[in-house]
């Protein structure tokens, strides 16, 4: 019996209509576009706008977007996995809201939480549920309303993090191509430099954790920039020796969108030309769980059946990893 892989064949995304520039955010904390351009990379970032308009809104649209593309009836739909760090409630799952809200009513679905490493998390865990021969049609998401748990006082955050969602789907082939291998790791002692205090059981919303604003997201920058080089670095270069890769076999490294200075000094360290590293943090910011499906929805067109690409994220946990990716169809 041939072996069965998990092919992306298919992979769309969806952004909001309003664009916060950084002449705008100017006008809320003390800084400039030149301030944030040097330091992130990024000169605008999308927001989500409206009463009621959770992580699900960006999430069902993207979602839709796939099923046309790729022709899917939605109710052949067999697992979906949102993986997003700002659910619309504690519970029900976002996912739970999509499988409804895009008409997926056979879809078993649930969110997974690993911040800026969930969308990786979230496609190994799928790619399994393929390789087992259990399901057929698996939609994986990454999806964060950003702009829901940040402070728009605190200029070191306010700037970076963007709202969006980007999903792809998996499907078997036996064809030596799509998820081939990959490397996850996390660190519970990195908690205390980046995490959102308040709003779980340990910290339930109360009257003061509201007056001291730990319903925000906080990171120390300095160690988070540390470990997010080291981490995504190592791991993507672990991923290619053990798969025999050298810099120049890489069509793409996919890197999370944290800053463009991580992203900088994490394709040098391993060798890999900058015309070879995916990036949109310039338009998008920081999405979070959406930085990874929304580059490879940019750069979908650039994308040639056989490509190698080596997928790394870092994010809150600490949680990282790294994914050999071997992309599946032609541009259409």
């Amino acid at each position: 019996m041939s072996k069965i892989n998990a092919a992306i064949t298919g992979v769309h995304g969806y952004v909001p209509d309003y664009v916060l520039t950084n002449d705008e955010l100017a006008t809320l904390v003390d800084t400039n576009d030149e301030w944030i351009v040097s330091r992130t990379g990024i000169k605008e970032r999308r927001i989500l706008k409206g009463e009621g308009q959770g992580t699900s809104v960006m999430a069902i649209e993207a979602v839709k977007g796939l099923l046309q593309k790729t022709e899917t009836d939605p109710l052949d739909v067999d697992l979906v996995i949102c993986a997003t760090v700002t659910p619309d409630h504690v519970f029900p799952a976002t996912a739970n809201l999509v499988a409804a809200g895009a008409g997926m009513d056979n879809a078993f679905n649930f969110d997974l939480g690993a911040a800026c490493s969930g969308f990786i998390y979230a496609l190994t865990t799928g790619a399994m549920y393929i390789q087992s021969g259990m399901y057929k049609k698996v939609i994986v998401i990454g999806a964060d309303k950003m702009s829901s748990i940040v402070d728009y006082t605190d200029r070191t955050t306010c700037i970076i993090f963007g709202d969006g969602a980007g999903a792809v789907m998996l499907e078997p082939t036996s064809e030596e191509v799509g998820v081939i291998d990959s490397i996850h790791k996390s660190d519970g002692k990195g908690a205390e430099f980046l995490n959102m205090k308040a709003g779980g059981s340990k910290y339930p919303t109360s009257e003061a954790t509201i007056q001291k604003r730990e319903h925000f997201a906080y990171q120390d920058g300095k160690t988070v920039f540390k470990f997010a080089v080291t981490n995504m670095a190592d791991y993507a270069e672990k991923i290619m020796k053990r798969n025999k890769l050298t810099s120049d076999d890489i069509a793409y490294l996919v890197p999370h969108q944290a800053n463009k200075r991580i992203v900088d000094a994490t394709s040098r360290r391993m060798g890999v030309d900058d015309s070879k590293v995916m990036m949109n943090i310039e338009r998008y910011g920081n999405t979070t769980s959406g930085t990874i499906p929304l580059l490879l929805w940019d750069y979908e067109k650039q994308l040639k059946k056989g490509d190698n690409l080596v997928i790394a994220a870092f994010g809150g946990g600490f949680t990282w990893g790294a994914i050999y990716l071997k992309w599946a169809y032609n541009p259409k």
